[in-house]
């Protein structure tokens, strides 16, 4: 990362919750959603990242309600979620509960009936004919022209609004790497005159850490579904990981994750996806070298495709099967310091078993150990561990029990299955 830039104490060992207010409620509001604030408290989540809350575009919209990433106005409130003092309201409440709240910003288009087509025409790009044009085939959005500098000025102002009304606590940023590097250091420089941020970017081009704190790892989230499909095996899975190792900064913060709503709107959910591996996918995700990101429902498990131009409902049934898995992932994520992210001092060893099927790795940061087992097949394995990095009293993070492991403990796993240990040494 850039010297002048540093990432907020509190980002490596925090989380991610994305959160789709349409879709959440019955009502769609930011006051229905509040309800579920302390349920989220106690599953671990740590920052609430809320889709575009913006007014939707009407001119050439998709489906009844269209796309949260096609913005009218960057400095008001969609009426279908509430209006600016309900979304105080809730950052608020968040911030008392001792959430962190991030917003998303969609910086590289609008909707065609933005209110800067009219006062700015100047701030878009335009086809041979001069009208606006779309970004790709992205029908109801039109691109912005980023060489413009009244442009620029515009959009830090609108993003300093946000800090300034409802002291927000960072932005992930849509599509990032399609607006220039130098918008971004523009951007983090000034606005954190005011407040200390955190920055998310949606991208995978390396570059950009040397603003953003963290990136999406959409080719590994890839490589998963392809292990599921059996187009690839563990080395594959390998190969993605020691290539961010070995291509990106040592301090960059990787957001993983097996859903997000563009993933489950247009793929399917992670269990169309990557099936029964669905779960030791999340295992993985939530141990790696990384910050564990989670879309809303995924708690459930919620395993329909929600619509994303429409109204379609969570189903909330109150039977919330994975609320203590995420629980005792989070927690160990926010408290042991071997599984903090981007930080050199931490050790990832990847271990050999008596049985290839076995994908296992210890993190190690000085007294503090975690070690990860997962079972990526449909067979149950007997298994132990070959090697000598692993040996002593390991804590079994979901059943609290304690376990004496070396190299001749033998391990099962059942198909699919994982096991997560954490050791603190004593000196």
């Amino acid at each position: 990362m850039n010297a002048d830039f540093k990432t907020i104490d509190w980002g490596y060992n925090t989380n991610i919750y994305e959160i789709n207010i349409r879709q959440y409620t019955g009502e769609g509001t930011f006051n229905a959603f509040a309800a579920h604030l302390p349920r989220l408290k106690d599953m671990g989540v740590q920052i609430l990242w809320f889709m575009p809350i913006h007014p939707i575009g009407n001119v050439k919209r998709l489906g009844s309600l269209g796309s949260y990433y096609s913005i009218k106005d960057y400095q008001a409130i969609n009426p279908e979620f509430g209006n600016l003092d309900d979304f105080k309201s809730l950052v608020r409440t968040a911030h008392q509960l001792g959430f962190k709240v991030m917003m998303d910003w969609v910086a590289n288009h609008t909707a065609w009936d933005h209110v800067w087509t009219n006062d700015h025409p100047d701030f878009y790009e335009r086809d041979g004919s001069g009208n606006f044009k779309s970004p790709y085939d992205w029908e109801d959005v039109i691109q912005i022209n980023h060489n413009n500098v009244k442009q620029q000025d515009a959009m830090i102002a609108s993003m300093k609004f946000w800090l300034d009304e409802c002291d927000i606590d960072g932005y992930r940023c849509d599509m990032a790497h399609l607006i220039p590097l130098s918008f971004w250091q523009r951007a983090r420089k000034e606005l954190e005159l005011t407040k200390k941020l955190f920055w998310l970017a949606e991208t995978e081009d390396a570059i950009y850490h040397e603003v953003f704190d963290a990136s999406y790892a959409w080719e590994f989230l890839h490589k998963m579904e392809q292990y599921w499909r059996k187009e690839t095996d563990t080395g594959g899975l390998d190969h993605v990981l020691y290539k961010y190792n070995d291509n990106f900064p040592k301090d960059a913060l990787r957001a993983l994750c097996t859903s997000n709503h563009d993933e489950n709107s247009h793929s399917g959910s992670e269990y169309e996806r990557m099936g029964d591996a669905a779960t030791v996918f999340a295992v993985l995700c939530a141990t790696w070298n990384g910050i564990p990101l989670i879309y809303s429902g995924q708690e459930l498990p919620n395993k329909k495709r929600l619509k994303f131009f429409d109204k379609d409902v969570i189903d909330w049934n109150n039977n919330f099967e994975l609320h203590d898995f995420y629980k005792s992932l989070l927690n160990l994520h926010s408290s042991n310091p071997a599984l903090k992210a981007g930080d050199p001092d931490v050790l990832t060893y990847r271990l050999k078993t008596t049985d290839g099927r076995i994908f296992s790795y210890l993190r190690r940061k000085g007294n503090d150990e975690v070690l990860v087992l997962l079972n990526l097949s449909a067979g149950d394995v007997s298994f132990t561990i070959t090697g000598e990095q692993v040996s002593g009293n390991f804590k079994n993070i979901f059943s609290g029990l304690q376990e004496n492991i070396s190299q001749a403990y033998e391990l099962n796993l059942q198909a699919w299955g994982y096991l997560v240990f954490e050791k603190k040494r004593r000196e």
